[in-house]
């Protein structure tokens, strides 16, 4: 009766610590780009979700604005249009402003509507028409290793619908 030999060859050995070196090598970098993906589209979603409940909430009551009581205009040491204020029909002000990268909203009390905010602007579309306002939005959130990602919304014509 022959006993089987116990224990590896070296050429098994040396097949297994090719294969874990390889392995080994690779893996940092997959493991790196995995995590940019993810992060990357964690805040793709969270920016778009926060730009979309922003525009629902502004162009909402944009709508029931009376439309010669929009005034646009900037909070000191914000960028120019960054702040719109109006008055509802029912008679309530609201005012929408940029305050470093959050967006406020003022409406008895002031309350933040959207966070990672990099740019804000409030235009009229028209010189001669004050019923159609424009409003830009451009959100940022930091993704991974000081790399960011940005989300440029625009919504033109929101119709202000009283005078």
């Amino acid at each position: 009766m022959v006993r089987a030999p116990k224990g590896y060859t070296l050429t098994e050995v040396l097949m297994v610590v090719a294969i874990v070196g390889i392995i080994s090598s690779v893996f940092p970098r997959l493991f790196i780009q995995v995590t940019r993906f993810f992060r990357q589209n964690q805040a793709r979603a969270d920016i778009q979700r926060d730009a979309r409940s922003a525009f629902d909430l502004m162009s909402r009551n944009l709508r029931q604005a009376l439309a010669s009581s929009v005034a646009i205009d900037q909070a000191s040491g914000q960028p120019p249009y960054s702040r719109i204020s109006f008055t509802k029909i029912g008679g309530g002000a609201i005012t929408y402003y940029q305050q470093g990268t959050k967006l406020y909203q003022v409406a008895g009390g002031t309350k933040t509507i959207a966070e990672n905010l990099r740019y804000m602007a409030f235009t009229h579309l028209r010189t001669d028409d004050d019923n159609l306002v424009s409003v830009t939005l451009t959100l940022e959130k930091a993704t991974y290793n000081q790399q960011t990602k940005a989300l440029q919304l625009s919504v033109e014509k929101i119709r202000i619908k009283n005078d």
